[in-house]
């Protein structure tokens, strides 16, 4: 170790970093999630000077004048906008070192399995352009089942669904690594992207993408519900342009989102149908995990249970899997490097 590398790893904490479509959280070695914030950063359209990042840029989505946009740089789980994913990075990673310049930390990201070399290069140019001493890579599916705590290094399999904002990732794991998986860049936004579809076809309503990522939260479900529910919604008429209220139920938006969720259970049924026979046999003794926000929405479990026959269950604390993973990648590094696709170390 040089004096530098003593210096910097001295000033700065490891961090790990789920950088998602919809949320970015940082988890600094030893002390556990410090940063949980929207992926979205507002920019003055003719200076592309940054107003905000994080909470107060979210709180802009839909509402700026038209000399500010609100933009959320990563797409589909990858980066859209490079540079404007490095400013957000660098923000991210100077708050959680108290704005202190003088830190150059280790850090290791978690991707989508199905991202391509060009992607991934772009991930960890943007981690070390905005800081990073050391950057690693680590899949997403991998991650949430370290974070899950499921056997990843025993020959036996397991099986996790992690569906993100941008992106559903099922994977099988064994003997530390990925035997099979399949990532699909439908999730948290299709079915957002599915209500607002259903407001504009059905009520001529045109609604904005909190307002339906609410109504999901709220009434949003995949099975039926013992007691169905309403949500007034508010949006603007496309025939006269006036704001216009309107009711919408709990089984309505189960029918909007019906093509998303069956996009997933598909996902899920082509990697069993790849898996390798001895994996399939542990898979239905134990059971298939689900993690990332996306799980959360009512009754996905059952559903998914319904259509392939096997125990689904959600684990703790969905929306932490994937940053607790690569918390516990950096608490062990040594041991866990075989679980990482791909790294960078600055000069």
């Amino acid at each position: 170790m040089g004096f530098y590398d003593f210096v910097f790893g001295y000033f700065s904490r490891d961090l790990g970093i789920d950088l998602g479509t919809a949320t970015t959280l940082v988890y600094a070695k030893g002390e556990g999630i410090i940063l949980c914030e929207p992926s979205v950063v507002a920019i003055e359209k003719e200076t592309g000077k940054v107003i905000a990042i994080g909470n107060e840029a979210k709180g802009m989505l839909g509402r700026t004048p038209g000399n500010i946009i609100a933009v959320r740089p990563m797409r589909d789980g990858v980066i859209a906008d490079f540079e404007v994913t490095e400013m957000m990075l660098r923000h991210f990673i100077s708050k959680s070192h108290n704005r202190t310049a003088f830190v150059r930390p280790r850090i290791v990201i978690g991707v989508p399995s199905g991202i391509t070399g060009v992607e991934k290069r772009a991930v960890l140019d943007a981690a070390m352009h905005a800081g990073a001493r050391e950057a690693y890579l680590i899949e997403e599916p991998m991650a949430a089942a370290i974070g899950a705590n499921l056997p990843v290094s025993e020959p036996a399999g397991s099986m996790i669904i992690d569906i993100g904002g941008g992106t559903t990732e099922v994977a099988i794991l064994a003997l530390g690594g990925i035997v099979v998986s399949k990532s699909i860049r439908v999730a948290g936004d299709e079915m957002d992207e599915a209500i607002i579809a259903h407001c504009r076809k059905n009520y001529n309503l045109l609604i904005g993408e909190r307002t339906a990522e609410q109504i999901k939260i709220d009434i949003g479900s995949a099975y039926p519900l013992g007691e169905e529910r309403t949500v007034e919604v508010r949006g603007r008429d496309l025939v006269t342009g006036l704001p216009k209220t309107l009711t919408l139920t709990s089984s309505e938006v189960r029918d909007a989102l019906s093509e998303p969720i069956n996009t997933i259970v598909d996902a899920v049924r082509m990697t069993l149908e790849k898996t390798p026979p001895e994996l399939a046999a542990d898979i239905i003794d134990r059971g298939v995990v689900m993690a990332g926000g996306g799980s959360l929405l009512r009754g996905l479990d059952k559903h998914i249970s319904q259509e392939t026959d096997m125990s689904v269950y959600v684990v703790d604390d969905p929306m932490s899997c994937v940053v607790y993973g690569t918390g516990k990648v950096l608490d062990e590094l040594e041991t866990l490097k075989k679980v990482l696709i791909t790294s960078k170390k600055g000069v």
